[in-house]
């Protein structure tokens, strides 16, 4: 099994020992290549030795639409279509094309059942779970309730259940985000990726100084993480 860790929990490393391997990842719970970027990235985690690795995972904060509605009583086509102007019968091939390329990651998405969803408070349940550290099963949870198991997660009720699904305090959080604590660190996030020109996601960062772009194969982000550690331990030159 893979161990990752955020601020609030540490890996298993001494003080003498090397900072742990930083992965930031810009990303929305309404994105289906994010979840299919999460489990590939997963499958590099596993060749690259994670275990043996230190590594910190964040999952940072981005909404493609934050225009979308709180409320939308359509599906997700209707939503493509009434809202992007995409004619019906191309939002279902969109929906099958990635829904194949979903299921050989072992995902199974329903975009019958999916209810469409503001992110925006979804975030704000991820920026809570950074700090009280189980982010990695927090960001698992909520892009399943999307895009596996139908749940609304831009409701309230239905985020405040996914926290205490994955071990956290529902009534912190409730209470967190009745008084909007967390949307300052949201916002912060998306700022970041404007400063760093980040317009589309899945965007991952390797230890501060390599990006990729998109839910690539699991060999790109390996020879991410391989390049990361190499030049950490300076055996690659500006040439390399």
């Amino acid at each position: 099994m893979i161990q990752v860790s955020s601020r609030a929990h540490r890996p298993s490393y001494s003080e003498a020992d090397a900072a742990p391997l930083t992965i930031d990842v810009w990303s929305d719970v309404a994105c289906p290549w994010c979840y299919i970027g999460k489990r590939r990235l997963e499958a590099a985690l596993e060749q690259f030795g994670a275990d043996e690795t230190p590594l910190v995972v964040r999952f940072r904060s981005f909404q493609l639409d934050p225009t979308t509605p709180v409320d939308f009583a359509g599906s997700a086509v209707e939503y493509l279509a009434g809202y992007k102007g995409i004619p019906e019968p191309q939002a279902r091939q969109m929906h099958r094309q990635v829904s194949q390329i979903a299921a050989d990651v072992g995902l199974k998405y329903d975009f019958e059942n999916q209810k469409v969803a503001n992110t925006l408070k979804a975030h704000q349940l991820l920026q809570f779970a950074w700090d009280r550290g189980r982010q990695w099963e927090t960001k698992e949870a909520l892009l399943s309730a999307h895009f596996v198991e139908g749940r609304h997660v831009g409701r309230d009720e239905v985020l405040v259940t996914i926290a205490q699904e994955v071990g956290l305090d529902g009534l912190e959080f409730e209470q967190a985000l009745k008084q909007e604590e967390y949307l300052p660190a949201v916002r912060e996030d998306q700022s970041l990726a404007t400063r760093l020109g980040i317009h589309g996601v899945p965007f991952f960062v390797f230890d501060g100084r390599l990006a990729v772009s998109g839910a690539q194969r699991e060999e790109v982000f390996v020879a991410a993480l391989t390049r990361a550690q190499r030049e950490r331990d300076g055996s690659v030159d500006d040439r390399g």
